[in-house]
C-alpha cells in the first residue's frame, strides 16, 4: 500500500489510428495514486466506456498475493464484477520467490498471447509500484535461470547470496564485475546479489546485460528500448500535505474496515510458526508489504503482556505504518520524475498530469481532462492538454561512486553527493575536522615559540652574569 504520485496512464495504439472507436487501439492506463480509490473509479469508468480489460500492477505485486485484502487495498469483489480483472489474488502467500520477471512475464502474455488484443479490448494496467510497470514496457529486466514459480522447493540464488556478509558479497562482486560494484553501494546487499546472480546463473556480467539493452535501437541510458509504441501515462498528483492527510486517514479507514483482524489470522495461519523458529522473513514475497510487518512486535507479544503495553505496541504499530507509507509515497514521486518525467533518450512517452488535490473539482480537473486526452490519442489526435515537462540532466551520472573519508560513507550518484556534502552531518564533522586541524597547528608552533623564548631567555641571563663579574673585577 501507500503509493502515491505515480504514472497513471499508459497507453500505445496500432498504426492506423482509428475514428470514434476503441476497436483496435492498444489502451494501457495506469491509474496510480494520491488516493487509489480515485484511480479505481478512473479506471472502472474507462473499462465500461471503452470496454477494456483492467490488469492491476501493485507494491511489489503484492495484490497477486491471496489474502491481506485490506492492507493491500485491494480491489473489491464488487469493483470486480463490473470490469474483468487480471493479475490479482493467484500466488500463494508463503511463495517467496514470486519475482518481477514473474509478473512481466504474466502480464505480456495476457497482453499478447490471450483474447485482450484479439478481442480488441483495452487493456487497462492500474496501480502499483512503478519499477513492475516499467519492466512491462520497457526492456530492463535481466532474464537468468527459468525457475518453476509457485513452490518453496525451487532454491532461489539470491536469496541464498542475500545471507551473506554485504561486504563480503560486494568484494566478490567487484572481482567478477568491477563495473556494477563500483555502482552499488556495499550496503545495498539485494542488489549486489542480485549481480552476482546474474553472473552465476548466465556467466555474463550484469553490467555488460545493460550495455546491450542500451546499445539496442530505441534503449537509453535507463534500459533497453519501448517494447510497445505511443505509450500515453497520466499522472495523478497532489499537494504532498493534501496527500500526507489522504495516506494517514487511509490508515484510519482500514482499521475500521477490520485491519487488526485480518493481521491477526494471517499471522497465524502463516507467520506464527515461523516466527517461533526465528525464521520469519520480511524482505520477500508478501511479507515485505507495507502494513504487516510494522505490527510484528504487536502481533507476537499480544496475550504475553499487560493490556497496556499491548496497546502501546499497538499504537507504535500505527504510527509507523503512517510513516512508513508517507515515505513510499515520496519514494514513488522520485521515481516518477526520475524515470518517467525526466526520462533520457528516445521514444519517451508523454505524461500528462492530472491534479487531484481538490475532490470537489474531480470532473473538473481530473475525470473531464482525462477522458479527451485518451479520446484523443484513441482518435490519432494530439491531446489539447499539454504534457508534463521536466528537464533531463545528460550529464548527471545517477550510479557515479564517491567515497566521503571524513563521513566513512560511499555515495553512489552526483545528486546524492551534491547532497551529501551540503548535509548536517557532514559539515558537522567538517567543521570539527578544521577545529582539530587547527588545533594541531597551535600545537605544533607552540614549541617552536617556546625554544625561541627559552633561547632569548638564556642569551639575557648570559649577558647578566658577564655585567656582575665585569662588576667585580672593577
Amino acid at each position: 500500500m501507500g503509493q502515491a504520485q505515480q504514472p497513471l496512464s499508459l497507453a500505445w495504439k496500432k498504426d492506423q489510428p482509428l475514428q470514434n472507436s476503441a476497436q483496435g487501439s492498444r489502451l494501457l492506463p495506469r491509474l496510480g495514486e494520491p488516493q487509489r480509490k480515485f484511480g479505481k473509479n478512473l479506471s472502472t469508468f474507462w473499462s465500461m466506456v471503452f470496454g477494456s480489460q483492467l490488469t492491476s500492477g501493485t507494491v511489489f505485486g503484492e495484490q497477486v498475493y491471496e489474502g491481506l485484502d485490506i492492507i493491500t487495498n485491494k480491489v473489491t469483489a464488487q469493483e470486480q464484477r463490473m470490469c474483468q480483472h487480471h493479475m490479482i489474488s493467484f500466488v500463494d502467500p508463503l511463495v517467496t520467490n514470486y519475482t518481477v520477471v514473474d509478473f512481466r512475464n504474466k502480464a505480456t502474455a495476457l497482453i499478447h498471447i490471450e483474447d485482450i488484443f484479439a478481442r480488441d479490448k483495452i487493456p487497462i494496467v492500474v496501480g502499483g509500484t512503478n519499477y513492475y510497470i516499467e519492466s512491462l514496457l520497457w526492456k530492463v529486466l535481466v532474464n537468468t535461470k527459468p525457475q518453476e514459480m509457485g513452490t518453496e522447493k525451487v532454491i532461489d540464488r539470491k536469496v541464498e547470496l542475500e545471507k551473506e556478509d554485504g561486504h563480503a558479497l560486494h568484494k566478490r562482486l567487484s572481482q567478477v564485475d568491477p563495473e556494477m560494484a563500483a555502482k552499488l553501494h556495499p550496503h545495498d546487499k539485494r542488489k549486489v546479489a542480485r549481480s552476482l546472480q546474474v553472473f552465476e546463473e548466465t556467466g555474463i556480467s550484469h553490467s555488460e546485460f545493460l550495455h546491450r539493452q542500451h546499445a539496442e535501437e530505441g534503449g537509453g541510458p535507463l534500459g533497453g528500448p519501448l517494447k510497445f509504441p505511443n505509450l500515453c501515462i497520466l499522472w495523478l498528483h497532489a499537494d504532498q500535505t493534501v496527500l500526507d492527510e489522504r495516506l494517514d486517514k487511509r490508515v484510519d479507514d482500514m482499521l475500521a474496515a477490520g485491519l487488526l483482524d485480518e493481521l491477526r489470522d494471517f499471522h497465524r495461519r502463516y507467520n506464527q510458526k515461523k516466527v517461533a523458529e526465528n525464521s520469519q522473513d520480511y524482505q520477500h514475497g508478501i511479507f515485505q508489504s507495507i502494513g504487516f510487518k510494522e505490527f510484528h512486535e504487536y502481533l507476537v507479544t499480544e496475550g504475553k503482556c499487560t493490556p497496556e503495553t499491548s496497546n502501546q505496541l499497538l499504537k507504535k504499530g500505527i504510527e509507523s505504518l503512517k510513516q512508513v507509507t508517507k515515505r513510499y509515497a515520496r519514494k514513488q514521486n522520485r521515481w516518477v520524475k526520475n524515470r518517467f518525467l525526466s526520462r533520457p533518450g528516445p521514444r519517451v512517452p508523454p505524461v500528462y498530469g492530472l491534479e487531484v488535490s481538490d475532490v470537489s473539482k474531480w470532473e473538473e480537473c481530473v475525470l473531464e481532462p482525462a477522458l479527451e486526452i485518451v479520446q484523443s490519442f484513441i482518435q490519432g489526435h494530439q491531446p489539447a492538454a499539454a504534457p508534463v515537462k521536466m528537464p533531463c540532466n545528460e550529464t548527471e551520472n545517477r550510479r557515479s561512486h564517491h567515497m566521503c573519508d571524513l563521513c566513512d560513507r560511499i555515495i553512489i550518484g552526483d545528486r546524492e553527493w551534491a547532497a551529501h556534502i551540503k548535509s548536517k552531518s557532514h559539515l558537522h564533522r567538517l567543521k570539527k575536522r578544521r577545529r582539530l586541524d587547527s588545533d594541531a597547528v597551535t600545537t605544533i608552533e607552540s614549541p617552536s615559540i617556546s625554544s625561541d623564548h627559552e633561547k632569548e631567555l638564556k642569551e639575557k641571563g648570559s649577558l647578566g652574569q658577564n655585567e656582575k663579574e665585569l662588576e667585580s673585577s672593577v
